[in-house]
C-alpha cells in the first residue's frame, strides 16, 4: 500500500511518501517539505502564536494536497518536540483537527528514541550487535541503546540545534562567550544521562541519523546524497573537533555555502555541532555511522508490524 507520514517537526512539516507492504523495505515515493521552525515561533510563555498556528495549519492543508495528489492510502501524521512543549499545545492540536481533519499525535520524547532506533536496527540488522543510536533534532537530542529493537535505555535531551540557536546563539557570528557558555550547559545535559547508558557496556557499533549529523559528516568529508543511499558514511570525532572552530568563525551566509549544508539549516549549525561533539566527546565515541533512516522510516515500520502478514 501507499502510506504516507506526516512529521511536524520543530524545524519542518515533512510529508515522507513510501510504497510498503510487511516484511519489505519501505520504497520512497515522494517527499514534501516546508520549513515553518515551530520551536522558534514560540513567544514568552512558550506558547505557538495565533499566526504560528495558521502557517502550521495552511502547511498541513499543503501536504494533505500532496498526498492526495500521489494516491496515500492512510497517512501517519505525529508531530515532535515544538509542540510537545508548547504551553497551548491542546489549543494548537484542537485547531489543526478542527481546520484539517488531521489528528496529530504526540510522541513524547522517549518514542521519538525508541522509534528512531528501530529504523537504525532494521537498516543495519541483527548482526550488528549493540548500537547506539543518536538523533540531534530542532528540538531536542535523542539518545537510545540496546541489542534487540526495543531499546534497554532512551532518553530525550532538551538539546536540539534549533532551540539551543535561538536562545542561546542570537548573533550572527555568535560571540566567543555565548559558544562558551552554551558548550558548558549541552556537556552538562548529556554528562546527567552517560552513567544510564555505561552500565550496558561498550556498544558494537555508534550509529547517528538527522539532518545535522548527516550534515557534520558531508562538510568532514563524507560521500554527498546523491552519490546513493547505500553509500556508507561516516563521522570521526578528529574531524568534527577541527570543524567546531571554523564553524564558530563563520555567519550564517558562509556556513550555507559549505558543501550539503542547506540554507534553512546553516544557521543552527554550529548548534548541532556543538551537540555532537559533546555527545561524542562524553560517550567515548571516535567514529559514528550515518543512518539513512530514521523517525519517520521508524514510524512506517512500527505500523507495517501492526498489519502483520499480507
Amino acid at each position: 500500500m501507499r502510506l504516507g507520514v506526516l512529521d511536524v517537526g520543530s524545524n519542518t512539516v515533512h510529508l515522507l511518501v513510501v510504497d510498503a507492504h510487511p516484511g519489505a523495505r519501505p520504497l520512497p515515493a515522494h517527499s514534501h517539505k516546508a520549513e515553518l521552525r515551530l520551536a522558534q515561533l514560540l513567544d514568552g510563555d512558550g506558547a505557538i502564536g495565533p499566526d504560528g498556528v495558521d502557517k502550521l495549519i495552511g502547511v498541513v492543508h499543503e501536504a494533505l494536497q500532496a498526498a492526495e495528489d500521489k494516491g496515500v492510502e492512510e497517512l501517519l501524521p505525529f508531530a515532535t518536540s515544538a509542540v510537545r512543549e508548547a504551553s497551548n499545545a491542546d489549543e494548537v492540536l484542537e485547531r489543526v483537527q478542527a481546520e484539517t481533519g488531521v489528528e496529530l499525535q504526540v510522541l513524547t520524547g522517549a518514542e521519538e528514541a525508541r522509534l528512531t532506533f528501530l529504523a537504525a536496527r532494521r537498516w543495519f540488522g541483527w548482526s550488528a550487535g549493540k548500537l547506539l543510536v543518536l538523533d540531534i533534532g530542532g528540538g531536542s537530542l535523542e539518545i537510545a541503546y540496546g541489542i534487540d529493537e526495543e531499546p534497554d535505555a532512551a532518553v530525550s535531551l532538551p538539546l536540539g540545534a534549533g532551540r539551543l540557536t535561538a536562545s542561546w546563539l542570537p548573533e550572527d557570528p555568535p560571540g566567543t562567550e555565548a559558544i562558551r557558555t552554551l558548550r558548558r550547559h549541552v556537556r552538562a545535559e548529556i554528562a546527567r544521562t552517560v552513567g544510564e547508558f555505561s552500565r550496558f557496556g561498550a556498544p558494537d557499533h555508534v550509529v547517528a541519523t538527522s539532518k545535522t549529523f548527516k550534515q557534520l559528516a558531508r562538510i568532514a568529508g563524507a560521500a554527498r546524497t546523491a552519490d546513493g543511499l547505500y553509500i556508507q558514511r561516516e563521522l570521526k570525532r578528529e574531524s568534527l573537533e577541527a570543524w567546531v572552530p571554523r564553524l564558530a568563525g563563520m555567519t550564517t551566509a558562509q556556513r550555507k555555502e559549505l558543501p550539503g549544508v542547506s540554507e534553512g539549516r546553516s544557521g543552527q549549525l554550529l548548534a548541532g555541532a556543538l551537540v555532537a561533539e559533546g555527545t561524542m566527546d562524553l560517550f567515548g565515541v571516535e567514529n559514528l555511522e550515518i543512518c539513512p533512516w530514521a523517525l519517520r522510516e521508524g514510524v512506517i515500520l512500527r505500523r507495517l508490524d501492526h498489519m502483520g502478514p499480507a
